[in-house]
């Protein structure tokens, strides 16, 4: 047998071996080539003339190359450990390792330079889907095309082509540095000592738990007013972030065996098969792969963290809009609305209209806020807030000496919290006014230009508005005191009537629901494309590397399944177990995954938008099912194990 007839052989043998390697190569390849395509595609003007998607856009493919890269080193790794007895057993029979390092290579270039053009062309073939889905996300009218980049598939061949000097080198690095003894025992060396847990390990455990519990816990006061300058965020932020990664990492390596050795005593030494499969594979193997879990964990829940946040931002864009402007139309000045009025009537467009004096007031509110003012360096009558008439709110109706708050902003309700009643005052530039805070509603009444950056609105009585009206302080007024909202009566035409709006040239600055909510979700419609874009990489190379090393523990485990079927146990006995264990393998990570991206979105959702919980469980459900299509693959494998080892 020739060199070529080896090579030929070896690859035929190994391609079982290879297949899902070659699947998620193919898939990178695919997602980076459709990915880089947008770059040059010229659909995409318009995009990137309007929201700098070329740059978010290339930015993002560097992350993906990342990614991408870390995964084919890593699943190399596993496999040229895999074939090194092959590579001993070539050298005892005379083969030099420089040799045998040109025969790897001229595999491996086979392989990997087929599913690369492989990859480019399922790349290609989707490249438009990709497309009229960004589309249809950021709400861009425009027509996808398939057109093939020469541009996209020469960065795609270099780039890859770079990824596979890399592996080469780390092949012949390995081969280079092992001796043919070293070879024989690299696959057979376990990952793990059979020991007693020491008292160590489960301080470890224990101190582990308590870092993540204790990084959750600062997490939920992290913008409950308890850090109020930017420094003291800023270093919140800092041990939440550090606490929880290394909380992670000690608690792979300790926690999880302290808490299976419980388990296992709780039992009294009276173990049944299935806890013998699954206790004792994750007693001695999770703590070595501390750190690979550390990673897999802390990326999972950064990436299920910025796609939960960028949807509740997407998902909330209408509801915002709405608190922002409550009108379909939201004006300041007569004449713009008067201009706007006669277009809408030119076009048999009907509305209805209502007219709001606003007027700004400083409040002394020291006695109903649930926070310590002088920390936020705000002085208690130096707030400025808009007062409206109860006149002016169909439902409401409220005594001389009442004032109802409404329309506070959820992100400044953390920092300054209400209380549910107290007295207020109403200060003017020569009279203070004593009021009683009655309550706060969550309607939004009037546009955001006049709320100060999400300050409630005042509802005070007629009488007591006309009274501060005539002793307003000139100084602290907006440039209109008229809120004019305008509603289109039939919701078919409110498109119709916004293009109306964006071609009228007014003198005052306006707002449009439909326009704001639009400009939203184009922005946050983008971030999410691109994060979940990311996300489903890192789910996919994440799920394989997870996979690949399942695969090579089932290998090692495979004499003891051989054992066990001969004394008798079933293949549905052992599956059971196994069952049990890609449980605690896959299961784990993506628990812990999960637990913290929900304490991160917990702890600043409010920033993004108004929804929280239907888009983050969307995601969170989404990142499941496909994380668990790996488990089952790996309880797949081991079938086939099992079945091969009697």
């Amino acid at each position: 047998m020739n060199i070529n007839q080896l090579i030929f052989q070896n690859l035929k043998k190994n391609l079982k071996n290879y297949y899902l390697y070659v699947f998620a190569l193919v898939f990178s390849v695919a997602l980076y080539f459709a990915f880089v395509t947008l770059q040059y595609d010229s659909s995409m003007d318009e995009v990137e003339g309007s929201i700098k998607g070329a740059a978010a856009i290339k930015t993002a493919s560097v992350l993906l190359v990342l990614i991408v890269s870390i995964f084919l080193l890593y699943a190399n790794n596993i496999f040229i450990k895999r074939r090194s007895k092959e590579v001993g057993l070539l050298q005892l029979i005379g083969m030099t390792k420089n040799k045998i390092f040109r025969m790897l290579s001229v595999e491996n270039l086979i392989l990997y330079f087929i599913s690369l053009f492989i990859g480019i062309f399922v790349g290609f073939s989707f490249s438009k889907l990709i497309i009229m889905i960004l589309f249809k996300t950021i709400g861009i009218e425009a027509i996808a095309q398939l057109n093939f980049s020469k541009q996209a598939f020469n960065q795609t061949i270099i780039v890859f082509c770079v990824i596979y000097l890399f592996i080469m080198m780390m092949n012949y690095t390995f081969i280079r540095r092992q001796t043919i003894l070293s070879l024989f025992r690299v696959t057979s060396s376990t990952e793990g000592k059979i020991k007693k847990t020491s008292f160590l390990e489960m301080l470890i455990g224990i101190f582990g738990i308590s870092l993540i519990l204790l990084g959750y816990y600062v997490s939920t006061k992290l913008f409950g007013g308890d850090f109020t300058s930017m420094m003291e965020l800023f270093l919140a932020m800092s041990f939440i972030l550090s606490s929880v990664i290394i909380g992670t990492f000690f608690f792979y390596k300790g926690s999880v065996r302290f808490i299976a050795n419980i388990i296992r005593k709780s039992k009294g030494g009276y173990l049944n098969i299935n806890e013998v499969l699954s206790l004792s594979s994750i007693m001695f193997r999770m703590k070595s792969n501390a750190s690979l879990l550390t990673i897999i964990t802390t990326v999972s829940a950064l990436a299920i963290g910025l796609l939960s946040l960028s949807y509740i931002a997407y998902y909330s864009a209408e509801k915002s809009a709405i608190n922002n402007v409550p009108a379909n139309f939201s004006m300041t000045n007569i004449e713009d609305a008067e201009q706007f009025k006669l277009a809408l009537g030119e076009k048999d467009i009907t509305f209805n209209e209502n007219i709001i004096d606003v007027i700004q007031m400083k409040i002394d509110a020291r006695n109903i806020l649930d926070a310590n003012l002088s920390e936020l360096n705000i002085e208690p009558d130096s707030m400025t807030i808009s007062v409206i008439s109860d006149q002016s709110v169909e439902d409401i109706d409220v005594s001389a000496d009442e004032t109802i708050l409404t329309g506070y902003n959820d992100l400044l309700q953390k920092f300054m919290s209400l209380k549910k009643s107290g007295p207020i005052k109403l200060i003017g530039e020569h009279e203070v006014i004593p009021q009683q805070y009655v309550g706060l509603r969550n309607d939004y009444v009037i546009s955001y230009n006049f709320t100060d950056g999400g300050l409630p609105v005042a509802i005070v009585d007629e009488s007591v508005f006309q009274r501060l009206q005539q002793d307003i302080d000139p100084t602290i007024q907006k440039p209109s005191s008229l809120y004019i909202g305008i509603n289109i009566n039939d919701d078919s035409q409110i498109k119709e009537a916004n293009e109306i709006f964006l071609a009228s040239d007014f003198s005052e600055a306006n707002f449009s629901r439909l326009e704001m909510s639009t400009n939203q979700k184009t922005n946050m419609g983008l971030i999410m494309f691109i994060i979940g874009f990311l996300g489903l990489t890192f789910l996919i190379t994440s799920g394989c590397i997870l996979y690949f090393k399942q695969m090579d523990e089932s290998e090692d485990e495979k004499p003891s399944y051989t054992i066990l079927r001969k004394l008798g146990y079933t293949q549905g006995d052992l599956l059971r177990g196994i069952r049990a264990k890609q449980l605690y393998n896959f299961g784990i990570p993506l628990i812990v995954g999960l637990f913290h991206s929900y304490f991160a979105v917990q702890s600043g959702w409010f920033l993004f938008g108004t929804e929280v919980w239907t888009p983050m469980i969307i995601v969170m459900l989404l990142y499941t099912v496909l994380y668990s299509i790996f488990g089952i693959l790996s309880v797949l494998y081991y079938k086939k194990v099992i079945k091969a080892a009697l």
